[in-house]
């Protein structure tokens, strides 16, 4: 008999429906059982849309609830550390968006509760799972490349609203929390490597808040690397990873969201193609990926502690671009 996976939410946000609500329609292992919010009556309309059986009052009431097996971690960064802490002490597994926490030093917190609590706790890098960028890995890892030289990574998207969490320092924002987080991970993801040497460089909007920021990274095997996040209004929307080897170039466009279309070029090698993968969401393959972690104890791409590692790139970009990093200033 399958044992279903009952999933508290912590907040109804924009998210949860793609990441959450959506890959447990089409999964019968897995439900969302109860959530709470902010704001009651939100979370009693979003319950209502979504069929959510249960609106709980608080999130603490999420994490104790004896029918909730995991949580699902969707507020504002600066609240991840202290939603998973608080689902971990009461035996939950945890699924947390990302950016995992506000800097390297919670996300090792989090990560060491994890283990001694026995649990499985997940940083949200949905790309990682689908087939584009496990594909792409075998690629790099394969050496029909060559001797790789140089990598990299953009993902671009405008930022309006100038009252999005994005533009609030307090609450965690920042480009390179929320959008500039992906190409650095697909960087360290692709390579299998942390950088030895940052530099970067950002453009502050509101104070403390990158809009723009950009890495240099440098590797022991003496790649060189760069990532772009860019939020700036007028920006146009880009989301590819290029890999440039002696015998080739890979670029593999959309990782992102494949589900949206995807591909993977190869050029300058013996075997010139185009590739293309499934149109499945990357959310069903990453609640995949947290079941089978859960039920059958298997390996995760982004368990807690690839969240720290993650998290200690993104401080040191902030601290090689001049800004603070998230958490720690006052």
């Amino acid at each position: 008999m399958t044992t279903v996976m009952r999933f508290g939410a912590l907040g109804a946000a924009l998210i949860t429906p793609r990441a959450l609500v959506y890959p447990c329609i089409d999964e019968p292992a897995a439900t969302i059982y109860a959530i709470a919010a902010r704001d009651r009556s939100r979370a009693e309309g979003f319950a209502r849309w979504h069929r959510i059986p249960k609106v709980l009052d608080s999130y603490a009431d999420v994490a104790t609830h004896p029918k909730v097996d995991a949580v699902y971690n969707a507020l504002h960064i600066t609240a991840h550390r202290e939603w998973t802490l608080a689902a971990i002490k009461e035996q939950k597994h945890v699924l947390c968006e990302k950016s995992f926490a506000s800097n390297a030093e919670e996300a090792k917190e989090m990560a060491a509760a994890a283990d001694k609590a026995g649990v499985v706790v997940m940083d949200a890098f949905h790309y990682r799972y689908h087939p584009i960028f496990i594909r792409a890995k075998e690629i790099y890892d394969s050496g029909e490349l060559g001797e790789i030289t140089r990598i990299a990574g953009v993902f671009h998207i405008p930022v309006t609203d100038p009252d999005s969490i994005r533009m609030k320092y307090e609450l965690g924002g920042g480009v390179t929390m929320d959008i500039g987080c992906y190409p650095i991970s697909w960087v360290r993801h692709i390579t299998g490597l942390e950088p030895e040497a940052i530099s970067a460089q950002a453009e502050e909007g509101p104070p403390k808040v990158d809009v723009m920021l950009k890495t240099e990274q440098h590797f022991a095997n003496g790649v060189v690397a760069t990532t772009s996040g860019d939020m700036r209004e007028g920006v146009k929307f880009e989301a590819w990873l290029e890999v440039v080897g002696t015998n080739g170039t890979m670029r593999v466009n959309n990782p992102l969201v494949p589900q949206n279309g995807n591909s993977i070029e190869v050029t300058g090698s013996s075997r010139d193609r185009v590739e293309t993968f499934d149109r499945r969401a990357t959310y069903g393959y990453q609640l995949d990926a947290f079941l089978a972690a859960v039920h059958q104890g298997e390996a995760l791409f982004t368990d807690a502690w690839d969240g720290y590692r993650q998290m200690a790139v993104i401080d040191r970009a902030y601290e090689a671009a001049g800004l603070p990093v998230r958490g720690l200033a006052h």
